[in-house]
């Protein structure tokens, strides 16, 4: 596997993959001042001739970010879920998306592409979420929730059953949301007020 990045999240897709008993075949960076990860060589700007064939995973965080990496990328993308996760069979999960440790996602949900499920996230049954989203750690989706693109859902927030939340979203830790939120909305508190539009 192929990791694009070379920073913190970059160290949790290193961990995932090891968890699962697979190789790091090349790390690849922007940064040219960039030279080790934990025990790995950082090969330089990404090469999209080196490995061909071999998947590659974007160990970035920001969405929009990670986004116009991959317009670039000329590997296919790999999907990694860490053993430690409970993903149901029936999940859908897109190209590009982590499900990291500890989360639970149950029956029916479906995972867009490059999405990831950070650290001990819940995601309930019948849930979608939406290309280029992150779900950060321990936050919490009741049964059927939406979720569109682009948006970032804060560590600890809560999102109570049925609501769907728009894309490009910024939904501040520790938010409770229990009402729908617009397209571009900036959401913070309990119960979660849209506090700016980026629109």
């Amino acid at each position: 596997m192929l990791i694009y990045g070379a920073g913190g999240h970059a160290r949790v897709l290193i961990s995932c993959l090891k968890a699962n008993r697979l190789p790091v075949d090349a790390i690849f960076d922007d940064d040219e001042t960039k030279h080790q990860i934990l025990d790995y060589k950082v090969d330089g700007v990404y090469q999209p001739d080196k490995y061909p064939g071999t998947p590659v995973l974007i160990a970035i965080g920001s969405n929009q970010l990670r986004y116009q990496i991959a317009q670039r990328i000329k590997h296919p993308f790999g999907i990694q879920v860490h053993p430690s996760a409970l993903v149901d069979e029936s999940v859908k999960i897109g190209a590009g998306s982590v499900i990291l440790h500890g989360s639970i996602i149950q029956t029916g949900a479906k995972i867009g592409e490059q999405v990831i499920i950070n650290t001990g996230a819940r995601i309930d049954h019948d849930c979608f979420i939406a290309d280029y989203v992150h779900i950060a750690p321990g936050s919490i989706l009741c049964g059927h929730v939406e979720i569109g693109a682009f948006t970032l859902v804060g560590a600890g927030s809560v999102v109570i059953p049925g609501i769907k939340i728009g894309m490009h979203c910024r939904i501040a830790a520790g938010s409770i949301i229990t009402r729908n939120i617009p397209d571009g909305s900036v959401v913070r508190g309990n119960p979660g007020r849209i506090i700016k539009s980026l629109f």
